[in-house]
């Protein structure tokens, strides 16, 4: 017997022929029939519909929520404001990055929705700063995603149109309270919707029901978030990592920084805040590889076609079928200029990349 847990939509992900593969603990879907290509030019073309219930929500309660959450992220939750959302990241005594998160503000709580993989040693470490944190196990969490999805759901979920990139809020279809929120992991205008589990696969069918929709799995997911240049956990960022390295500084608001209001008064912040004022020595960077070979995680980064010591490694890497080249993301030094020409070293043969801005697609987000 497997010891994989399951989602809610499991049984639906099999019905529409998903291939199934382990992922942070779970049995997740690949890909469908229509295959991770076309999976990935659909969302970019006009909705993909993701199962995302893997991930951990969690309420955090009470007036002092927001303060008591500021204590563990170098970003600004006081000043967020009701009804929207901020992208954060737990960092450790070292300044390195334990997870990204998402914080919402709603009302008398905010909301996170954290990674699986990271659940939780996150569920833990909250608890251990934060009074009356509750898992929420009885919701499923779905992203839907690409330039037809607020066309799809306001069908389904009048209002929801009118939200902007980051707003979130509560609506209802058919008695059932629905947590939505307007971000995404794609770089395309889309929605993340948490609804309860036993209502889950109604409405995940009523979504598919638009000829817009077509559902979509974690390969595909993998390249879309590539493209928009997005940093995929234990892969791009992690403990070692800062998030000014990590090239996330846009995260963190001046009142967390020096000379801030709120100066500090987060775990690492000694090397966050030097490296914000000082530069970090190294730098998440895009590279487009010359030629069709795409450069994965692992391949080393040289700054000549012979010789010399590695100069970074390349953390995330595919074929990009948006853009119809490959693209990856590395660790370069940072006074690496863009336009700089790197070699990577595949099979034992060194291709040459160009150091260019992220994201390798411009991102469609409604403002």
């Amino acid at each position: 017997m497997s010891d994989l847990k399951r989602t809610p939509l499991y049984d639906l992900h099999v019905e529409l022929g998903a291939k199934m593969v382990p992922f942070a603990g779970y049995d997740m879907p690949v890909q469908y029939p229509l295959g991770v290509m076309k999976e990935h030019l659909h969302t970019r073309a006009r909705a993909g519909l993701f199962d995302v219930s893997h991930m951990g929500q969690v309420i955090l309660p009470g007036a002092d929520a927001a303060r008591a959450l500021e204590a563990l992220v170098p970003v600004s939750l006081l000043g967020l404001k009701e009804g929207r959302q901020r992208y954060a990241m737990f960092t450790n005594d070292a300044g390195g990055i334990l997870d990204d998160l998402m914080v919402a503000n709603r009302g008398d709580h905010l909301f996170v929705v954290v990674n699986a993989a990271c659940k939780e040693a996150d569920l833990a470490h909250m608890r251990a700063h934060i009074d009356g944190v509750e898992e929420i196990t009885d919701r499923a969490l779905l992203a839907l995603q690409g330039p037809a999805a607020e066309g799809v759901l306001e069908a389904l979920v009048p209002g929801v149109g009118a939200m902007r990139f980051m707003d979130v809020g509560v609506f209802v279809w058919n008695g059932a309270e629905l947590w939505i929120s307007r971000s995404g992991y794609t770089g395309e205008d889309g929605y993340e919707i948490s609804v309860p589990e036993g209502r889950a696969v109604d409405f995940a069918r009523a979504l598919l029901a638009d000829e817009a929709v077509e559902p979509i799995g974690l390969g595909a997911r993998d390249s879309l978030r590539l493209e928009a240049g997005l940093c995929l956990y234990g892969h791009d960022i992690d403990t070692a990592t800062s998030p000014v390295e990590a090239n996330l500084a846009w995260a963190i608001q001046k009142v967390r920084r020096a000379g801030g209001e709120r100066e500090g008064g987060f775990p690492g912040a000694d090397r966050i805040l030097k490296e914000l004022e000082d530069g970090p020595v190294r730098l998440r960077m895009g590279l487009r590889p010359e030629g069709r070979a795409p450069m994965r995680e692992g391949v080393e980064i040289f700054a000549s076609a012979e010789g010399g010591e590695p100069i970074g490694r390349v953390t995330s890497g595919g074929f990009g079928p948006s853009i119809e080249a490959p693209m990856a993301m590395a660790y370069l030094p940072a006074d690496t200029e863009e336009g700089t020409t790197v070699y990577g070293e595949l099979r034992g043969k060194r291709l040459p990349a160009q150091v260019v801005p992220m994201p390798f697609r411009p991102a469609t987000y409604k403002r």
